[in-house]
């Protein structure tokens, strides 16, 4: 399952932007199948998070109607979170998951949207998503630029790394969405709903006794 995680996601998003994705944009879990769709490709400008978020849902709405999910948004920052940093927004990209009924079946699908300032592409692949929650009905209250500025505020080491991820992620201990900045060493958590800032993860509580599983970030 891992390798093909890794080659779905390297072959999007080192096509358009040359760089390295956050390591829970790879959890889709399928036998790769031809594409159902040519990626559609326009300008986007300015990368706003918040803006970029509600283009692909209506995108996902005219498409698909209400028959989408949508579990996770990856952003690229420019620069790395413990050096000098202004929180600008090089990349993102989000993962929504489609049924399509058929006959006595139903085929799956994952659809992955990536952007630059320059570009957006909107890619399909046959396949289901796992290890995250639907974000469709959470309330998402806190903006990618107040969760930055909430981490940046906080008392706390700061990873090297210019990887965020937003989702609900499926653990023992249910959760508010949690924007997640870091890598696999080392990972900060800003609750989406609260702004709340913790190292551990809501999830998977350490003083619970919880631990991540083994491979797995976030």
């Amino acid at each position: 399952m891992k390798k093909f995680q890794l080659v779905i996601m390297s072959m999007l998003f080192a096509l358009l932007f040359g760089f390295t994705s956050c390591n829970s944009c790879g959890n889709k879990q399928t036998q790769e199948v031809a594409a159902v769709d040519t990626s559609e490709v326009v300008a986007v400008g300015e990368l706003n998070v918040e803006h970029v978020i509600a283009m692909d849902r209506q995108y996902m709405y005219t498409n698909y109607a209400k028959d989408y999910r949508w579990f996770e948004t990856c952003i690229t920052l420019k620069d790395f979170l413990d050096e000098e940093n202004d929180g600008t927004v090089t990349s993102v990209s989000n993962v929504f998951q489609v049924v399509e009924e058929k006959g006595n079946g139903a085929d799956v699908y994952v659809i992955l949207a990536a952007h630059t300032p320059d570009t957006t592409a909107y890619d399909v692949k046959h396949g289901f998503w796992v290890e995250d929650q639907v974000l469709n009905e959470e309330a998402v209250t806190i903006s990618f630029k107040q969760a930055y500025e909430r981490l940046m505020e906080a008392n706390c080491p700061k990873p090297h790394s210019k990887q965020v991820v937003l989702r609900k992620e499926v653990g023992p201990v249910d959760a508010n969405p949690q924007y997640i900045f870091g890598n696999s060493k080392a990972q900060v958590y800003v609750d989406a709903k609260t702004g709340n800032v913790s190292l551990d993860n809501p999830v998977f509580p350490e003083a619970k006794g919880f631990k991540m599983p083994l491979g797995e970030w976030p």
